[in-house]
């Protein structure tokens, strides 16, 4: 009977190491470039959330309450023309708004919430009613709008004070929610704690009577 001899620990042969080391490098690759993927894809949905804090003036992204919509609308109540929100968020505010009658516009600076307002419009069917820009509300000119509604931050309220006084007409009201503006005094106010709303009219806030204004047109983006 023949015996059969096994060997132990042979090694591999010159063939089988190359084909070991191709396989760690198909691996090493595919690793890599899903490692990259992920990366790319996470900065392109956190950088429009990101950069607005390395601004001169932080607005983040807050969703307004059920409660502070309702107060927004009592404060529109009685009112009519076209309405944009400054910082319109994921545009719960505006199609509110739309929903009530009013020809509603945001401007809001992170792409992926522009786009989701306008799947929101579309969804709710007042699509028509609304408009979304993607926009620094620093570079807009809000001199055709009646009706102005401000998700603000303490920082931001007085520069933004001025913008107003300057480019709305007199009988434009300013909804301001959660902080309201240093120098003026409201004309209307509901609700309390960060649903607290202060509304503006701009006859009683100004001198208007006396003060010629140079309305800027609006560039549509």
């Amino acid at each position: 009977m023949s015996k059969v001899v096994v060997k132990e620990n042979q090694p591999a042969g010159p063939q089988e190491v190359c084909e070991a080391g191709s396989r760690r490098s198909v691996w090493g690759l595919m690793v890599t470039a899903g490692v990259s993927g992920t990366l790319v894809a996470l900065y392109a949905v956190v950088t429009p959330f990101v950069t607005p804090a390395l601004r001169r003036v932080c607005l983040p992204f807050v969703p307004a309450t059920s409660t502070q919509i309702q107060n927004v609308l009592k404060m529109l109540e009685n009112r009519s023309g076209s309405l944009v929100d400054i910082g319109s968020g994921d545009g719960r505010i505006v199609i509110a708004a739309a929903k009530r009658g009013f020809k509603a516009v945001g401007y809001e600076l992170n792409p992926w919430l522009v786009w989701y307002s306008r799947y929101r419009a579309w969804r709710d069917g007042v699509h028509q009613n609304t408009k979304f820009y993607i926009s620094d509300l620093w570079k807009v000119s809000f001199s055709r709008y009646t009706n102005v509604v401000v998700f603000g931050v303490p920082q931001m309220m007085p520069e933004l004070e001025k913008k107003l006084e300057e480019e709305l007409e007199c009988n434009a009201r300013i909804i301001a929610c959660r902080f309201p503006f240093p120098c003026w005094v409201p004309d209307h106010t509901t609700g309390e704690g960060i649903d607290t709303v202060w509304a503006y009219d701009m006859k009683c806030s100004r001198g208007c009577d006396t003060k010629i204004l140079e309305i800027t047109p609006e560039t549509e983006l």
